[in-house]
């Protein structure tokens, strides 16, 4: 049968998440000093076990220094987190984050060339044949979510065609991020993930060895909903809500 155990979620794993949304929201600001682990304990309702266990994977990623004597303080997110953090910055109350979104889709439309130019350069013959599995899939599919999957399918086999552990680490993160997207984005990804050529443009290109002709046909196919998509989500900067003037001073 399709189905799996389902994970139990620990006290300490729900404490670790209210600590980090309080640093992603702002509420626990950069230089901060987090309380002790008794407020923390009480605060949370939690044991200080399960206080201590969160605390220690908040450290982990980085994202508190803790001092003897000083404290356990909170550090920049933006210069001490890493892209795990992505999927979490991307949706704020239920609501994507305009921001965060649009350097999601310029890092797109940058990493995807750069990966299909060294996938051009080392994929072996059984890495053309994935992506040629791919690509074949990718247009038997009429139903743009699952096109939509099936080109993340795609880039992921390109990315094991470039043999970098960097970008296959990259390209996870951000696959984690966009995949909660996937319904939302149809309308304007459908004209992408529904371009076939372009998609055998990349691997013809690849199963050639020509690593320029990659990073064309590359771009060319993810330029067009790139230019769509940041035009979203500067429209959609444009109408948030400024916050009102301070007055100064008398």
């Amino acid at each position: 049968m399709p189905f799996e155990p389902i994970a139990r979620r620990t006290v300490s794993e729900d404490a670790y998440d209210q600590i980090l949304d309080g640093m992603l929201s702002g509420d626990l600001a950069a230089g901060q000093t987090l309380p002790s682990e008794r407020e923390l304990s009480r605060l949370l309702g939690v044991s200080r076990p399960a206080v201590r266990e969160a605390l220690t994977r908040v450290a982990a990623a980085g994202l508190i220094t803790v001092r003897h004597g000083e404290g356990t303080r909170i550090r920049d997110l933006a210069t001490a987190g890493g892209l795990d953090l992505l999927p979490r910055l991307l949706v704020r109350d239920g609501s994507v984050v305009p921001d965060v979104a649009r350097s999601v889709v310029e890092a797109r439309a940058e990493i995807g060339p750069v990966v299909a130019g060294l996938a051009a350069r080392r994929a072996t013959d059984e890495d053309v044949e994935r992506i040629r599995a791919t690509v074949d899939g990718l247009t038997a599919e009429l139903d743009p979510i699952a096109q939509q999957v099936a080109a993340l399918e795609f880039w992921s086999r390109i990315i094991d065609g470039a043999h970098s552990i960097a970008f296959r680490l990259m390209y996870n993160s951000l696959r984690a991020a966009y995949e909660p997207a996937l319904d939302a984005l149809a309308a304007v990804l459908e004209p992408e993930v529904g371009n076939a050529a372009g998609y055998r443009a990349v691997l013809d290109a690849v199963a050639d060895h020509d690593p320029d002709s990659a990073r064309v046909a590359a771009g060319d196919l993810l330029q067009p909903a790139t230019t769509t998509l940041l035009g979203l989500f500067d429209a959609m900067t444009a109408t948030e809500p400024q916050p009102e003037p301070q007055p100064g001073p008398e």
